[in-house]
Order: structure tokens, then C-alpha cells, then sequence
């Protein structure tokens, strides 16, 4: 049986396509096109009658030098986003490189200068071939300059814009801006709008059957297929886990008795998985590639503990992010009563986003310090859960600066900074 896709798979796919570096630009060449052929519906009214007359060599003057010069600055456009890509994965994480690529100010500026060469280039044909009458010659040259005026501002917006992108800062607030969405998404909706998991004797394990990372679940699909067969579904694999062949995806059980014959496949389609992960429904996700970052910046070839300490106080302010309270409590209500989804555990994202710096920078008493007391303030602004995992981190990071301080003095401003010396 096919399945049907829901809607909450279509935004996923949606928001895939979009972050492809072609789309835009595609979408504004239609666009051009479409508006260089506009200008002829004014042929058939009297608008030539009340605007002053436009010859089609200045029109021709004036897309001619659009085109030449859109056709440079689009070249150029992309040897500077290809440079700034490079950078962002060598100075920060290859994993942050589907960010930097989906940057909105980049793609408009590159839409933009290759939409305007399109134009250029289809409205110079026309006019070339008397296309065009009096009325429909004014109104390209209304669009012409409008074009200009665009592509003025959006040259000197970019040029702000591309002097930041692929930088270390830069990078670093696009992966948290994506982190923090993602946990503010889990934080509203910690079960995806399912029911708790809940464990039954009787379940039969789903395998997978490819080998990638779970980047989605449609969990509406998971509550048609289970209402239909009356069963019930248990999420075994969040996004972000590691799919292979020998690991559940989901457990089903049946409310009667479980049919020796039944197809799962609509169960299976419903977890997306590819070769890798994605921040959109994957908050450790965003954790782990700001700990890259540190890790990194915290290597004895590059040495920055500055970009480290940076690292975490951002991990503080997602972690305060997730502590907040929900605006909404009723929207936390299960909304799919036939789908048990687990929650993300706490300890886990602890270990995602301090591990790496707690190791690389125990030998840095000044990165030593600020990790302590970012676990400190995260011990008090938390729940007990998250109290005992600060607690956990904090006395692992002071035994790690025990062995890599050699002056006693570092490890007293380390330890007297923990949580044990409260």
C-alpha cells in the first residue's frame, strides 16, 4: 500500500529544497523572464498616449551595460561565497557548511545579480527585434530601472553581508540561531506531539533498512498506519540516531492479537534517513558542532581559547533556552494518542556539548574556569536532572584540569570555581 505524504513531511522536504544553492536563483531567472515579456501587454492600451516617448536605443544602451556588468558581478558572487564556504569549514566545522550555504543574504544577492542578467538578456533580444511598441518600451524601461535600483541595493547590502560570511563569528551565530531553534521545537513539543514511550512485552522491533542518520519522523504517518491497523507505535530511533540494519527503528504492538501478515512499510518510509544529520529536528545536533568548534579553536595548531570561552557561554544560553518556561502548556498535550516518542535525554546533550571542551581545554586554566562556573549557573537554573548531569560534568572537568594543570595555583582558581566548592 502507498503511503500518503502529510503535510508535516512536506515542510520537511520544503525546507530540504530550499536550502539547495540553485533554487533561488532558478525561481528569480523565471521571474525575469516572465517580466521582460510583460511589458508587451501594455501594447494593447492607450498608455503610449499619456507617456513621453522612450527609443529603443537607450533601452538597448541601458540593458546592454546591465548585462555585461551582472555577468561579472555574478562571477564574482560566487568565487566569493565558494571562498567563504572554504573558510567556514576550515576555521570552524565541515558540519556547519549546509549553513553557511543556506545563507538568505547570499543566495538573494546571487539570485538577484543572475535574475538581472537574465532580464537583460531577454529584454535586449526583444527590443533587438522590435518586440515591443511605444507603450510596452516605457514600461521596460520602468522595469529596467527597477532592476537597477535593486540590484544597487542588494550589491551593497551583500558586500556587508560577504565581508562576514565563512568568518568564525559568523559561523558560530548561525549554528547556535539553528540550535536554538531546534531545542526551542523540542522544549514545546519534548514527545513531537506523541504520547511518552511506553514499553510493551509483546512488541515487534522494526529494523532499518538503510544505513544513515534518522534526520525526520513523520509521526503524523505513524498515527494514520496505527489507527488503521488499531496498534500501537513506540519511536525507538530519535532524529540523529544512528540507523543500521541491526538496530530498531520502532516497536509496534497490536491492541488484539499481532497478524502473522502485515505491512510495515509505510512505518519505515516514515522515518527519513540519510547519510547526515540535520539541524532542523536534531538538537544535539547544533550542541555538537558548537563543541567542534571549541575543540578546534582549543588544537595546539590553531590555540584560540578565546573562540572556546565564546563556545560556552553560547552552550549557556541554548541550556537556558531549553530551562524556559513553555507558553503554552495545552500544546504540549499529545496530540497522536497511538505513537510513543522518548525524550531527549539531558545527560546526553551535557555530554555533546562540554566533553570535547572539558577535554581539549583542561590544559587552560582560563577555559577551565569559565566551564565551571557555566555548569555552576546551569546546576542552579535547571531541574534535579539537570543539577546531578552539571554536578557529573563539573567534577569530571576539575579531575581532567587535576592531570593537565602543572601549577597548583591554575587548579585552585579551577576547583575553587566548581560546584564542589560551594
Amino acid at each position: 500500500m502507498t503511503s500518503r505524504v502529510s503535510w508535516d513531511q512536506i515542510k520537511f522536504l520544503v525546507n530540504q529544497f530550499r536550502e539547495r544553492l540553485w533554487v533561488r536563483p532558478l525561481v528569480v531567472c523565471l521571474l525575469s523572464i516572465g517580466a521582460a515579456f510583460v511589458a508587451k501587454l501594455f501594447d494593447r492600451t492607450r498608455l503610449d498616449q499619456y507617456v513621453p516617448e522612450i527609443t529603443s536605443e537607450s533601452i538597448e544602451e541601458l540593458l546592454s551595460i546591465m548585462a555585461t556588468s551582472m555577468l561579472v558581478i555574478a562571477t564574482f558572487s560566487v568565487a566569493s561565497m565558494v571562498s567563504a564556504y572554504a573558510a567556514a569549514s576550515s576555521t570552524a566545522t565541515p558540519r556547519a557548511f549546509t549553513l553557511v550555504v543556506a545563507d538568505d543574504a547570499s543566495q538573494n544577492a546571487l539570485s538577484a545579480f543572475v535574475g538581472a542578467f537574465i532580464f537583460s538578456v531577454v529584454a535586449i533580444t526583444a527590443v533587438k527585434n522590435g518586440y515591443f511598441g511605444d507603450g510596452g518600451l516605457f514600461i521596460l524601461f520602468v522595469l529596467t530601472a527597477l532592476v537597477f535600483s535593486i540590484i544597487i541595493f542588494t550589491f551593497v547590502r551583500w558586500v556587508d553581508g560577504i565581508a562576514r560570511l565563512g568568518r568564525i563569528g559568523s559561523t558560530m551565530d548561525k549554528v547556535e540561531m539553528a540550535a536554538g531553534k531546534a531545542l526551542k521545537r523540542r522544549r514545546d513539543a519534548p514527545t513531537l506531539n506523541a504520547s511518552l514511550a511506553f514499553t510493551q512485552s509483546d512488541a515487534r522491533p522494526l529494523m532499518a533498512t538503510t544505513v544513515g542518520y534518522v534526520q525526520h519522523i513523520d509521526i503524523p504517518a505513524l498515527q494514520t498506519w496505527a489507527e488503521r491497523v488499531e496498534a500501537l507505535v513506540v519511536v525507538a530511533a530519535l532524529p540523529g540516531t544512528f540507523a543500521t540494519p541491526d538496530r530498531p527503528l520502532a516497536y509496534v504492538s497490536m491492541e488484539n492479537e499481532l497478524p502473522l501478515i502485515l505491512d510495515y512499510t509505510e512505518i519505515l518510509e516514515s522515518f527519513q534517513v540519510g547519510p547526515e544529520r540535520r539541524f532542523d529536528d536534531d538538537p544535539r545536533f547544533g550542541l555538537i558542532v558548537l563543541s567542534e568548534i571549541a575543540g578546534r579553536a582549543l588544537s595546539p595548531s590553531i590555540n584560540d581559547p578565546g573562540t572556546a570561552i565564546e563556545i560556552v557561554g553560547r552552550l549557556v544560553r541554548l541550556f537556558h533556552l531549553w530551562c524556559e518556561p513553555v507558553a503554552n502548556p495545552e500544546e504540549r498535550e499529545p496530540k497522536y494518542g497511538r505513537v510513543g516518542v522518548p525524550l531527549i535525554s539531558v545527560g546526553d546533550m551535557f555530554d555533546d556539548a562540554f566533553t570535547v571542551i572539558s577535554r581539549d581545554g583542561a590544559r587552560h586554566v582560563e577555559v577551565g574556569i569559565r566551564l565551571q562556573k557555566a555548569l555552576k549557573s546551569l546546576s542552579m537554573i535547571g531541574d534535579a536532572k539537570m543539577r546531578d548531569v552539571a554536578s557529573d560534568h563539573s567534577s569530571l572537568a576539575l579531575e581532567r584540569a587535576r592531570i593537565a594543570l602543572d601549577v597548583p595555583e591554575d587548579l585552585a582558581k579551577v576547583r575553587k570555581a566548581s560546584i564542589s566548592a560551594d
